[in-house]
Order: C-alpha cells, then sequence, then structure tokens
C-alpha cells in the first residue's frame, strides 16, 4: 500500500450553527451561483476560517460578529489536494456568534457527485436537463463552502432560484414560492428549516417530475417523483414506502421526524439510492415498477432498496456516525433491517433465505481473501472513504447484525435500538455506543463478543466430530481461521467468540443446544441422541462462520438434503460451506458435484439460485480446459428436470418465488445450450420481435441470454434495436447485462463499442462491459483489453467512485492463471486508481487462487465427468 496522504480533520475554532443558502443553478451552461449567509459560533480567536470547499470559486467573504460591523475577508487560501478553503481576515475573530458570508459560484459537472447535471430526455424526445445532488461522503463542498464532516451538524435554510415551470424539492417541505426580482421566468423557492443535520444528507433536485403522493398511517405525507408521463410506475415504491414508514416508526419506538419524505427517480447516478433526509434519491431501476413490463427481482430489488434508506432516516441521519470509520454500523444495519422491512411486507418472498444467497455468502466469499480488511476500517483522507462502501461494510455488517440480533433475541434488541436513537438522536455516535445500549438492554457482553467480528478481519472455519457414548453424542468443535487458500498457517490465532447453535434429525428446525464459544476447542455433549440421528451445527446459516465436519457427520447429513428434511436456508449452508472448502482445497471438488447430485428434488428458488452460481463460478474456472463443454452437460443434467417440472409459463397459484426460480433455470438451460429450450427461446423471441406475443417481463432476461449465446449478427442487431426502442431503463438495462453474451470476436467488439456510445448511460457501462468478461473466454480477454485501451476515458469518467472497482473486479476476476495476475498488477502500477487498490489486490489474489484451483482439481473433476457418463459395467 502507498503511504496514506497525511490528513487533518477542519479545526474546531469555528463551527456553524445554521446555514441560509440560496442557489441559482443555470441549467443552459451548467453553472450555479450561491450565497451562504452562515450563523456561526467562534469558539477560540482566529484571524483564519477554514472551511471544505472543492471546485468552487468564492468571490467575496465576510464576518459580522453579533451587533458589529463586518469585516471582509482579505484572502482565500485554497488547499486543493485536501478540498479546504482559509479565508484569512484582517482582525482577530474574538468568541461568540455570527454571520459568515459568501459569495461564490461553482459548476454542474457531470461526474454524477457533489451539484450535478443529469440528462433526460422529454415525453418529445427532447434532451434536457435536470440539477441533482449526491453528497455522501465528501461532496458537499463542491455545492456550497461547509464544514463537511459527519459530526458538525446544523440546521439549514435552503432556497433555490429556478425556471418556474420546474420542480424544485429540498430535505424539508416548500414554505414560499415568489417571483424572482431580476427575472420573471424565474421563481425563487424556499424551503422549512431543517432538523440538526449532517452536510452529506443535505439534498436539492431541480428538474421535470410527475408525482404519486399517499400518506402513511402515522401522517407523513409521502410522495414518488418519476420522469414526467410516468406517474403510474411510482406506485409500487409508494405502497411499499407508505408501509414501511409506520413500521420503522414501531420498530424503533422513535416517530419520523420530518413532515415529508420524497422519493425520486435520477436519470444519471452512480449508487443504487442515497438516503438523503427527507428526499431520498434513486437510480431509475431501484424505484420505478412498471406492472407490465416489470419482472419480479426488480420489484424485489425496490422493495429492499425502499426499505434500506428509510431506515436511514433514522439510523444515520437522526443519529449519525461520528465519522467515516463507522459507516460500516449505518450501512450493514441498514443492509439488515431492509430485509425485515421486506419480510414484514411481502412474507411471500422468503426473503431471509434470499438474504443468505445475496449478502452473507457474498461477505464470506470476500472476506476469506488475505486482502480484505476488518469492518471497522480507520478512515482518513476522502479519497479512502469510497474504498470502504463494499461486500465487507454491507453484506458482512448486515451478517454480524442478524447474528448479534439472533443471540440477543428480538425483543432485547429493540429495546437497546430504541435506548441508543433516544439517547443520540440529532447527535453522533460511534460503534461502542450502540454496544453499550445493546448490552444495556440484554445483560449480554455485546461489546467484547461484537469486536471479534468487526475489528479484525476473517471469521472462523469450525470442524466438528461426533462420538456415540451410549446414547448421547459427543461433539468436539475446533476454531481457525478460514482462508480462501487453504489450511490456515498463521502465527498467531486468531480468535472469535461464536455464537453456535446446533439441531438434529429430532427436530430440524429448533436449536437442541445453543453455546457461546469463546475458546479454540470445545468439547459437548448431546444428550439422548441414538447413533443413527443427525447433527447439523449453524441452524438457519445465522453464524458468521464455516462448518467443515467429520467424513460420516456429513455422509449422514446428504440424505437429508435428498428428503428435503432439512430446512431451505440450511441446505444452502451446507452445499456453499463445501464448495468453498473445495475451493480452498480443503477438500476435492468431486466431492461437491457428487453433493450437488442429491439437490435433484429441490424446489426452493434460493438455494437454486446459490447452486447456480457456484455452478457459474466451477464454470468460469473450467473455461480455461478443454473439456469445458462437460461441465455444460453437468449443468443441464442437474437443471433438466426442475426445468421440465416449471415449464415455460405460469400455472395457476404460482407466485413471486416461482417467476424468480423459472427465469433462473431457463437461463441455465439456455446459456448450457439445453436443445429444447434453446429451440422454444428462438420461437417465443421471434413471437416477441413480430409483436405476435410479448414475453412476460421475467421471461426476458433468460430468453434475450439464450438467443444472443448461441446468436449472430442479426441476432446482435435485433437487441440493440430493442436496447433503442426501450422506454423502460429496466428493459434498457435488461438488455444491456446480456450482450456479452455472444460469442463471437466481431460481435463482442461491436458490443463493447456500443458500452461507451451515447446510447448507455455513464452508470450502465460497467455492467455492459462486466457482461462481456463474463459471457465467454473470448469475452474476458476482449474485456481486459478494452479496459485498458479506454482506461483514461473509463476512470476520468468514475473519477475514483466506487465504479471503479466494481468495473476492475468484473473485468479480470475470472482469470487463472499466474501470468495474468502479473499483468494486471503491473497495469495498475502504472495506472494507479486509489480508490481501488484493494479491489485490485483481491483481484490479483483471486487469479492466482483460480490458477492454484485448476492446477490441483482439473483433471480429477474431468475423470468424474467422464465416468459420469460411462456405461455402468456389466456385472
Amino acid at each position: 500500500m502507498p503511504e496514506k496522504r497525511p490528513f487533518e480533520r477542519l479545526p474546531a475554532d469555528v463551527s456553524p450553527l445554521n446555514y441560509g443558502l440560496c442557489l441559482k443553478p443555470d441549467l443552459i451552461d451548467f453553472t450555479f451561483e450561491g450565497k451562504l449567509e452562515a450563523a456561526v459560533q467562534v469558539k477560540h480567536a482566529t484571524n483564519q476560517i477554514v472551511m471544505n470547499c472543492a471546485d468552487i470559486d468564492i468571490i467575496t467573504a465576510s464576518y459580522a460578529p453579533e451587533g458589529d460591523e463586518e469585516v471582509h475577508a482579505t484572502g482565500f487560501n485554497y488547499q486543493n489536494e485536501d478540498e479546504k478553503v482559509t479565508l484569512s481576515f484582517p482582525s482577530t475573530l474574538q468568541k461568540g456568534t455570527g454571520t459568515l458570508k459568501i459569495d461564490f459560484v461553482g459548476e454542474l459537472n457531470d461526474k454524477m457527485k457533489g451539484f450535478y447535471r443529469s440528462k433526460y430526455t422529454t415525453p418529445t424526445g427532447d434532451t434536457r436537463y435536470a440539477a441533482v445532488t449526491q453528497f455522501e461522503a465528501t461532496d458537499a463542498r463542491r455545492a456550497f463552502p461547509c464544514w463537511d464532516e459527519p459530526a458538525i451538524k446544523a440546521t439549514f435554510d435552503i432556497s433555490l432560484v429556478v425556471p418556474k415551470d420546474r420542480v424544485a424539492l429540498s430535505n424539508m417541505n416548500v414554505v414560499d414560492r415568489k417571483p424572482y426580482p431580476d427575472d420573471e421566468n424565474l421563481v425563487e423557492v424556499k424551503f422549512a428549516r431543517t432538523p440538526i443535520m449532517s452536510t452529506y444528507l443535505v439534498a436539492f433536485v431541480v428538474g421535470e417530475y410527475d408525482f404519486v403522493e399517499a400518506r402513511s398511517l402515522d401522517g407523513v405525507l409521502v410522495r414518488v417523483y418519476t420522469p414526467v408521463g410516468k406517474a403510474e410506475q411510482g406506485k409500487f415504491a409508494l405502497e411499499v414506502a407508505a408501509k414501511t414508514l409506520p413500521f420503522y416508526k414501531d420498530y424503533f419506538n422513535v416517530p419520523y421526524p420530518l413532515p415529508k419524505i420524497d422519493l425520486i427517480a435520477i436519470a444519471d447516478f452512480a449508487a443504487g439510492a442515497m438516503e438523503n433526509w427527507g428526499l431520498v434519491t434513486y437510480r431509475e431501476t431501484a424505484l420505478l415498477i412498471d406492472p407490465k413490463n416489470s419482472c419480479s427481482s426488480s420489484r424485489q430489488w425496490v422493495a429492499l432498496v425502499v426499505g434500506h434508506e428509510l431506515a436511514h432516516q433514522w439510523f444515520g441521519n437522526l443519529v449519525t456516525m461520528e465519522w467515516w470509520t463507522h459507516l460500516w454500523l449505518n450501512e450493514g444495519f441498514a443492509s439488515w433491517i431492509e430485509y425485515l422491512c421486506v419480510d414484514h411486507c411481502f412474507p411471500e418472498y422468503d426473503i431471509w433465505t434470499q438474504f443468505v444467497s445475496a449478502d452473507y455468502t457474498r461477505a464470506q466469499e470476500l472476506d476469506a481473501l488475505d486482502n480484505s480488511h476488518p469492518i471497522e476500517v480507520s478512515v482518513g483522507h476522502p479519497s479512502e472513504v469510497d474504498e470502504i462502501f463494499d461486500a465487507i461494510s454491507y453484506s458482512k455488517g448486515a451478517s454480524v447484525i442478524r447474528m448479534l440480533h439472533d443471540y440477543i433475541g428480538d425483543e432485547d434488541f429493540r429495546k437497546g435500538m430504541n435506548l441508543y436513537l433516544t439517547k443520540f438522536q440529532q447527535k453522533n455516535a460511534a460503534t461502542e455506543d450502540l454496544w453499550e445500549s445493546l448490552e444495556k438492554a440484554s445483560g449480554k457482553p455485546i461489546a467484547a463478543v461484537m469486536n471479534t467480528w468487526t475489528k479484525q478481519m476473517g471469521f472462523p472455519l469450525i470442524y466438528v466430530e461426533a462420538e456415540q457414548q451410549e446414547d448421547d453424542k459427543v461433539l468436539k468443535l475446533v476454531q481457525k481461521k478460514f482462508c480462501a487458500s487453504g489450511p490456515y498457517t498463521g502465527e498467531d490465532f486468531p480468535m472469535w467468540m461464536v455464537p453456535i447453535s446446533i439441531c438434529t434429525s429430532d427436530d430440524p428446525t429448533c436449536a437442541k443446544m445453543q453455546i457461546l464459544m469463546d475458546k479454540p476447542e470445545l468439547t459437548l455433549v448431546l444428550k439422548d441422541i441414538k447413533p443413527d440421528q443427525w447433527v447439523k451445527l449453524n441452524l438457519g446459516t445465522v453464524g458468521f462462520y464455516r462448518t467443515q465436519y467429520s467424513p460420516d457427520m456429513l455422509e449422514s447429513l446428504i440424505p437429508a438434503i435428498k428428503d428435503l428434511s432439512l430446512p431451505p436456508v440450511d441446505r444452502l449452508g451446507l452445499q456453499n460451506d463445501l464448495f468453498s472448502l473445495a475451493r480452498a482445497g480443503i477438500i476435492s471438488t468431486v466431492e461437491v458435484l457428487k453433493v450437488m447430485e442429491a439437490f435433484v428434488n429441490e424446489p426452493n428458488y434460493t438455494v437454486w439460485s446459490d447452486l447456480s452460481c457456484n455452478l457459474g463460478i466451477l464454470s468460469t474456472l473450467l473455461s480455461h480446459t478443454d473439456f469445458y463443454e462437460e461441465i455444460q452437460v453437468f449443468v443441464k443434467d442437474v437443471f433438466s428436470p426442475i426445468g421440465e417440472r416449471l415449464g415455460w409459463d405460469p400455472k395457476p397459484g404460482e407466485g413471486h418465488l416461482d417467476a424468480l426460480l423459472r427465469g433462473l433455470v431457463l437461463g441455465k438451460l439456455g446459456k448450457a445450450g439445453h436443445k429444447a429450450t434453446l429451440e422454444e427461446a428462438r420461437r417465443r423471441f421471434k413471437d416477441h420481435v413480430e409483436g405476435k406475443h410479448v414475453l412476460s417481463a421475467d421471461l426476458r432476461s433468460p430468453v434475450y441470454l439464450t438467443i444472443l449465446k448461441h446468436g449472430d449478427s442479426t441476432t446482435l442487431d435485433t437487441m440493440l434495436k430493442l436496447h433503442k426502442q426501450a422506454d423502460m431503463q429496466e428493459e434498457k438495462n435488461r438488455i444491456e447485462r446480456v450482450l456479452g453474451a455472444i460469442s463471437q470476436p466481431e460481435l463482442i467488439q461491436k458490443v463493447l463499442t456500443f458500452a461507451l456510445s451515447e446510447e448507455v448511460r455513464p452508470q450502465d457501462t460497467v455492467s455492459v462491459i462486466g457482461g462481456v468478461a463474463g459471457g465467454s473466454k473470448q469475452g474476458r480477454k476482449a474485456a481486459w483489453k478494452f479496459v485498458r485501451d479506454n482506461w483514461e476515458e473509463l476512470y476520468n469518467r468514475y473519477q475514483g467512485g466506487f465504479l471503479i472497482s466494481r468495473l476492475i473486479k468484473l473485468t479480470v476476476d475470472g482469470f487463472a492463471n499466474d501470468k495474468m495476475a502479473a499483468e494486471v498488477k503491473a497495469f495498475f502500477e502504472s495506472h494507479p486508481a486509489p480508490s481501488a487498490e484493494r479491489t485490485v489486490q483481491q483481484c490479483c489474489e483471486n487469479i492466482l487462487l483460480n490458477a492454484a484451483w485448476l492446477k490441483r482439481d482439473a483433471e480429477n473433476i474431468h475423470q468424474y465427468f467422464l465416468q459420469r457418463k460411462a456405461p455402468p459395467a456389466m456385472v
């Protein structure tokens, strides 16, 4: 790692009490004028004021002590590297309160951060621009000079001067709208004063929007703003939001503190969404649902994102982390509770099982690397903050909170949450403060347990063996750090305090024993367990650890997968642990392939989804061998029975999960070249294109993927035409994600060129290139070359935000030889991307791990595939 830049937080001599801010954006020239009048407190006499400021030109600045003359600043010294400005005054500013006035100008940039411009098309086809904001983590300073640190809270009085035919929104409700004196085409819109809040949560939007509205049960006005003409598409999110606010109010026992909340879809948006207080911004695909053209997974995604952002209104906005080091708490908590909320709104989604596949296993995959990091990372310079918006902060954070909630129990957990939110409302808090509140509520050693999960990276592998002693089973447990590279051999012995639950075939859904494992080894006695009964650890896959069973214990669990007596989330966990152990070389991959064949009767969508991911990883690995076709045969064998059971069309009484499963299975079979699936996909696609019979939204991804994978230049042209005609961003994204499945080299190039064209929104370029890299072996090489050839443009486009990390990971993670790891490392040494440094290290590590896996297991896997095909020997 290069030397970290020396970083200093702002001096505490002067602090803001209230920001009076008036901004006048110019949507033609992409500049804005601003006037700041801040009530400040001088705590220590000083002749300078240091604030954050980036890409802003200050025209004049003055300070007037209360009841005294104003003093003009004589110098503005910009420290651009540190994004600070120092205002110097000719005389000393004495202790006390006063008014700081600053006039400034800035630019509406196109980098999706700060106060930026977002391009949209009107219903009549004109291109226009909206002015919107994204301030987290450190970009409020691009919109106005401010004390841009989460702990420096103040109130805000915001007004916007805007064209009178535009919608203007901010955190609070509008209190006044009057003609602007100098120009009759403009109006000045004034918003109510905000509560005490952090700068990164301030927001304003100026543009053209329609909306739908409702009042939640507790009287909050909820509006969803959509592009003009698409108000209908805001109804689903509106329903979720109106249900969710009372749910959180009740859960935390603290009312939502503002009079209104707006949810708004923004065309160009880097993240999924942002929880600005009272004005939550979203990518269109994370908010808009069209009853006809949205698929089930989009609905689920919207519900989760709405649940996530609304949770932040309490956890993050009302109580804010003291510094970015505690970001994980904000995000991990919201990433956990979004599932609780969706489970409350849509019990039929079986969302907690999906959590395990979407968050828990993803976090374990990353956290098993040597280049992972602890959940809590000390952060200094702003450029380091982007780096921690990753699967550790979000998914591991959410997973350890889920484990903690399970360990404490819901009632005490809620009591502790209420203590925490009430004690720190309108203030800032650190991780320790939450532990203290939960400890008070539960009487359990929360801090001691949780520090082992948040302050050290990684997680344990628990090895377990059982011995029958008359009517009892004696279990011996050993914990060691789990490493993706194989058995842990480090000098130190990291140790976790692990809440362990154990169930038996007597009642697979209920813990026979629960214990906190706080040492390296443990012996337990399970009473009255017959020799033929199986024993399973980690009931519900809640504990953040992997389990390795002795061979005979594992043997006894396999039938429980086949006959489904083991609950879905436990079947999933067992399979995922085995796959990871194989990947790490602790067991043979062939062992896992045998277990995968035990899933023939599997009905559960999420279990299939996880299985499918793992087979995808294996398939990518084997694309580096000459028996790649064999794994396609294996995939077809595993997936065709369930494919036949499901068929192509929904049956009466089917629900959300059946729709998700059908899309998954057909996509898998189609991609692997299953003949009947391919033929049916082509037939249905032809009808779709000719307008005879439009494909249901849930079938589009699998069909598009299948016909492209086995398609030619005509297929690609048809898909690009569908992309151009699509009115909905969801449909455009659906197409963008699968274009990379095409396999001819010249068509792959065409897709890559398309990725950087005007046709694709800047935030979506990443998924087009990623789709090419994941589509085929040729695609992987081509995408990596394309990223290198166009590096300047791509890097400039994302300015070191987290999209650059995502791009790198999607492009290079599938390689599997040492030479490629060296090539990737060398490229980024000569083309540094500071916010993606850790990602690059993780990718190089993954490539080396893939290479080792291939060397170790390829031959055995090949032999296994061959003998599966061989006719049984004659007796």
